[in-house]
């Protein structure tokens, strides 16, 4: 039987000062929009400073200002109180240079699924952070091991899928890549509990559990809505009730935004080249018309600014 992985049988001497249920001090932050916006509030909300970084002052203040504004819907939804805000926001700062994630531990990208600027993102942090730093893809479909090709640690280098609203889902999807090391993993999974989620592991293959899995069913309502065999909204009905489903499919892929889930769609087409994952042609009209869902107020539904449907 094989030995089970032990935290004092690892070398990493970050491993050794951080083990579960230890204070992981500061994490950075790359991206702020809404993923980028929901990990922070997530890891501000477990007591952990947070460094959150965007690449203009404008695009800094427009996140910041975008999850100030997500904690006053959660706060009038009764989901979240005023202190718990102010406690929240008072643990975390922005900025516009990576330099200044030089003294933390952990990193999250949460930019989009741009393989090339993921690719990048990993090296700048590694020319001015901590050698020992583990740099977190929150990616839902690109491979793990070739953002880690050429890096210089490529061991340090693992996923985590968080889905959306972050702060509301319980799960994440620890995803290990070809060389992604136990030391990495073990960590990745105790930051994941500290910040109260449940974590799973996934060895790296296009979609992991998640998206692999939720994709073919949003496609085909999304067929059965263009081929006006039903309303998106009895779709939905249908499904909530018949499966027991919280959200319907349509309302899922708005509340996704359907520029990613075209985007993730797209990339599992390319790289299984298996039809189910092949776009609905009404997906990619709507994608054209700038209708991507909750995020702008219309996508098979339309929104009010407080994200409940019309």
């Amino acid at each position: 039987m094989a030995k089970k992985l032990r935290f004092e049988d690892l070398e990493s001497p970050l491993i050794r000062q951080r083990k579960p249920g230890d204070q992981f001090h500061t994490v950075g932050v790359i991206g702020l929009g809404v993923m980028g916006q929901g990990i922070v509030e997530t890891v501000a909300g477990a007591g952990i400073e947070v460094i959150g970084v965007e690449k203009t002052d404008a695009t800094l203040k427009t996140g910041l200002d975008s999850l100030n504004h997500a904690m006053d819907l959660e706060i009038k939804r009764w989901g979240k109180t005023a202190s718990e805000k102010r406690a929240v926001l008072s643990r975390v700062r922005g900025t516009t240079t990576m330099a200044d994630l030089k003294d933390v531990d952990i990193v999250i990208e949460a930019v989009d699924e741009n393989f090339e600027l993921k690719r990048r993102l990993i090296d700048e942090f590694y020319a001015t952070g901590k050698p020992k730093a583990i740099f977190i893809s929150n990616t839902a479909s690109l491979s793990l091991s070739k953002l880690a090709e050429g890096a210089k640690h490529p061991d340090q280098i693992v996923g985590m899928h968080f889905l959306n609203p972050v702060p509301v889902i319980p799960l994440v999807e620890i995803v290990r890549g070809m060389k992604t090391s136990d030391a990495t993993f073990v960590l990745a999974k105790a930051f994941a509990e500290r910040i109260g989620k449940t974590p799973v592991e996934v060895f790296e293959y296009p979609g992991f559990i998640t998206t692999r899995v939720i994709l073919p069913l949003l496609n085909e309502a999304m067929h059965v809505l263009m081929e006006g065999i039903a309303s998106a909204r009895d779709i939905d009905t249908a499904m909530k009730l018949g499966y027991g489903m919280q959200h319907g499919p349509l309302e899922l892929a708005d509340a996704m935004g359907l520029d990613e889930v075209l985007m993730w769609m797209d990339t599992l087409w390319h790289e299984l080249g298996e039809t189910r994952y092949r776009p609905c042609p009404l997906l990619r009209r709507m994608v054209r018309e700038s209708k991507l869902g909750k995020k702008v107020g219309e996508g098979f539904f339309s929104y009010n600014e407080d994200g409940k449907q019309k």
